[in-house]
Order: structure tokens, then C-alpha cells, then sequence
């Protein structure tokens, strides 16, 4: 087809942060994003860009088209303007749930369209050079082998219906991004990213709720002070200062998330049950089973991932370190119980990780590996109300954020998310500095271990 940089041209169908940090990126690449309406004065600058008024204008001249849209509306956007797709042209998107976008596309778009997407695993706010960028191509039969090494530069190979002229082509646009390719089906992306997006989300959710339920600015008080606590707040904020969207589209419209969450609203209530019940043996039986069957087959021998001088060095608060009381960690036990339930090892899955799981996964490991700290944490869960409170409300809110999940309710999704942000909201700009920072100091750490 001879699609070439000089000759070619890329549209873009949805402009939010997302859809912008891509129009950017590829301008700044020489390629030519043909965008739609009311951007002209913010791209005005950039001259390889051009603005147009709807996505059939942009479907109708471009040689590969991305949607960047929210999952839970890809099939009306694709019905609207997929039949004004170019003929032979190749069309993706960025949604963070495939299935209903591929079958939007099936449905939708000309028979003479190949089909490569792609899904970046991470925000707009996160340099994108070397973090994961999924493509996914259809249909689901494939091969698939790795080239090079799987610890560094991973790209893992899928043949889908694409042809390899068009594959080769979108990777040559999406290497413009720095990132690490790795090519799944739909199926498989969905479960990855179920696996390492679910629960992380779920996990800062309830924290938000809890804090916000307890009328509390954690960074505010001595006892959320320093090493993992200093994670939990930053990345809460963070979380909730993004677009409530972005997370529920995964949650709502992924079977394998919703299934996930459940587990870590089960696994929550469970060990707060044994907490407030004095069993300690139980508790502790439990607990260190979970951290057996995750972290195995010679983890133990790897570095961790996250040090206490980098878990130390970002904090909102004032408080010194050695002013915070042992916490039971009730998150944190919770998602490597919810993990063992389900069988899933989150080492499996650090090719397509996103910034946030490696966070978490850090903070987690963190805890478990140290057995003293462990010990802490479940001595402290029997023996001290300290934390009591906020573990009640924590559990009501993973429940809750479940609940609303299982329903496949969007409309109590956002108002619940929209509600906790605002009143968030005030300490996001500095919250988002130092995260930034944070995120920048702890992804150059972990960038180079399994």
C-alpha cells in the first residue's frame, strides 16, 4: 500500500488527556494527526496537525486511525464514524478494556479495514518512554515468540489478521513513544490488565473513600506518616485526581475485573473479621499462606523492589518518620490474600505492568519480606485500635466499590468518585508535584528488575 511518514497521515477520533499526549507526541515525531473540533487554538502551534470539525472528516482521508475514547462508549463513536473509514486504512484504540472495543470494531467498521489496536499502560502524566505499549491485533489465532531479552527490552510478536505491511507500519508509528512493545490478543490483554490493574485501583479507591468517610486529610496526622504510608497518599491522590472514566471502564466492562474485586472485597472483610475477633493464630495462619504462594520460586533472593530511602523521601507531611505508630495494613494484606485466592502471580505479569501496579507490588513485597514488619503489622491488627476505625470504613468501602462494580454501574461509579475528588481536590496540585517525583525516582529503581 505504500504507506510511507512522508505520505501517510494519522487520525485521532477523541480528544481527551489521553488523545492529546499522543496528537502531541506524534507531531513532535513529523507524523501528521488529523484531529476533531474546537482544538485548533491549543494546536495552533503545531503545524504538522490539523484540527477538523467531526470524526468523518478524519476517518475518511487517514491511513491509521486511533480511538481514543472511554470504553463505555466505543460502540456508538465506531458506529458513527467507522463506516467513513478510508478504504484499506487501519483503525485501533486506546481504550483499557478490548472487548468491547474489538467487537465495536468488527460490528462497525468496512470489511476492507484492518484492525491493529493498541493500549498505552499508563497515564498521560507518565513519560512514555520505556513503559509497556500493548497492540493488539485480530483475529485470536496466533503465534507468538519473544525477541531478545524478556528483562530489559521485551517485545513479545502476535500474527492477527493485520498484514504484516500494516503491523510494521503501526509499529513504526507507536515507536515515536520510546516504549516497550508487546503484542497479546484481546482476550489476553484484558486478563492482564484485570490482573494488574483491578485491584490496584480498588485498593487506592477505598483508601480514598475511608479517609474522606472519616472526615480525615491523612497526611495531616502523625500516624500516616513516612515509608508505605507515604505511597498510599500520594498514589490515592493521584488516582483521584485523573478522570473517574478512565478506571471504571476497566472495572464495569472487564468480566475478569470484576471477579478480581470481588475477591479483594472478600479477602478484605475476611482478614477484618478475624481482626475484630481476636484470632490471631487464624489470622496469622492465613495471611502467611498467602504470602507463601506469591512470593515464590526464589523471590526471596531478588532485590526489592522499592528501599525504605525512597519510600521515605516523598511525604506530604510535616511529621517525622519515627512519630508513626505500627500499622495493620490491612490493605496491603488484603491484596496478596486476594492474589493466593485466585492463583495470580504479579510477577508474571511485570512486562505489561503499569506504573501504579509496580508501585503497589513494591509497597506489597515491601511488607512481606520483611518478616519483622509482618509480624508487626498482625500483632497490631489483634492488639491495637490505633487503626480500627479506619480499617471498619476501608472494608465498607472496598465492599462498596465492588458493589458498584458488580451492578455495572456507572452512574454511582462516577458520583462516588466525583464526590471523594472534591473533596480531595485542594491538595492535588502539590500532591501531584510530588508524585510526579515520586513516580519518576521509584520507576528508574524498578525499571531494570523482574
Amino acid at each position: 500500500m505504500g504507506r510511507t511518514r512522508e505520505t501517510a497521515s494519522i487520525g485521532i477520533i477523541g480528544m481527551g488527556d489521553m488523545g492529546k499526549m499522543y496528537a502531541q507526541r506524534l507531531s513532535d515525531a513529523g507524523w501528521r494527526p488529523e484531529n476533531f473540533a474546537s482544538l485548533q487554538e491549543e494546536f495552533a502551534s503545531r503545524p504538522l496537525v490539523t484540527v477538523f470539525p467531526n470524526g468523518h472528516l478524519v476517518s475518511r482521508i487517514s491511513d491509521f486511525i486511533l480511538y481514543s475514547v472511554e470504553a463505555g462508549v466505543i460502540d456508538r463513536v465506531v458506529a458513527q464514524y467507522g463506516p467513513s473509514t478510508k478504504q484499506g486504512a487501519i483503525v485501533g484504540g486506546q481504550t483499557s478494556c478490548k472487548a468491547p472495543e474489538l467487537a465495536a470494531f468488527e460490528k462497525h467498521l468496512p470489511s476492507d479495514v484492518e484492525i491493529v489496536s493498541c493500549h498505552s499502560l499508563h497515564g498521560p502524566k507518565v513519560n512514555p518512554k520505556g513503559q509497556p505499549l500493548v497492540s493488539i491485533s485480530l483475529p485470536c489465532s496466533y503465534t507468538a515468540c519473544v525477541d531478545g531479552d524478556i528483562d530489559t527490552k521485551p517485545q513479545v510478536l502476535i500474527k492477527h489478521r493485520a498484514s504484516d505491511e500494516a503491523l510494521n507500519f503501526v509499529n513504526e508509528i507507536l515507536s515515536s513513544f520510546g516504549s516497550q512493545h508487546v503484542y497479546l490478543t484481546g482476550e489476553m490483554h484484558d486478563r492482564i490488565t484485570a490482573d494488574t490493574q483491578a485491584v490496584t485501583h480498588a485498593a487506592f479507591l477505598s483508601m480514598g473513600s475511608a479517609w474522606q468517610a472519616n472526615r480525615q486529610f491523612p497526611w495531616e496526622i502523625s500516624r500516616w506518616v513516612g515509608g508505605i504510608e507515604n505511597v498510599k497518599i500520594n498514589i490515592t491522590l493521584r488516582i483521584y485526581s485523573n478522570k473517574w472514566h478512565v478506571y471504571a471502564g476497566l472495572a464495569i466492562l472487564n468480566p475478569s475485573a470484576k471477579a478480581q474485586i470481588r475477591q479483594y472485597a472478600d479477602s478484605v472483610t475476611d482478614l477484618y473479621k478475624l481482626m475484630i475477633g481476636g484470632q490471631r493464630e487464624e489470622l496469622k495462619r492465613r495471611v502467611k499462606a498467602a504470602g507463601a504462594s506469591v512470593f515464590k520460586d526464589g523471590t526471596e533472593a531478588q532485590d526489592l523492589l522499592l528501599s525504605d530511602e525512597v519510600l521515605d523521601r516523598f511525604s506530604l507531611s510535616n511529621h517525622t518518620r519515627e512519630k508513626s505508630p505500627p500499622n495493620s495494613h490491612l490493605s496491603l494484606l488484603a491484596i496478596v490474600d486476594c492474589w493466593s485466592q485466585l492463583g495470580i502471580v504479579p510477577y508474571d505479569h511485570m512486562i505489561c505492568s503499569t506504573p501504579l501496579f509496580r508501585l503497589w507490588l513494591g509497597v506489597t513485597e515491601y511488607l512481606f519480606r520483611n518478616p519483622d514488619l509482618l509480624e508487626e503489622a498482625l500483632d497490631t491488627a489483634i492488639d491495637d485500635n490505633t487503626f480500627r476505625s479506619d480499617d471498619l470504613e476501608f472494608t465498607f468501602a472496598a465492599r462498596a466499590w465492588s458493589d458498584c462494580v458488580s451492578f455495572g454501574d456507572f452512574e454511582s461509579y462516577r458520583d462516588r468518585f466525583e464526590r471523594i475528588a472534591q473533596y480531595f481536590a485542594p491538595q492535588f496540585p502539590e500532591a501531584a508535584k510530588l508524585g510526579d517525583e515520586m513516580m519518576k525516582t521509584i520507576l528508574e529503581k524498578t525499571e531494570q528488575k523482574p
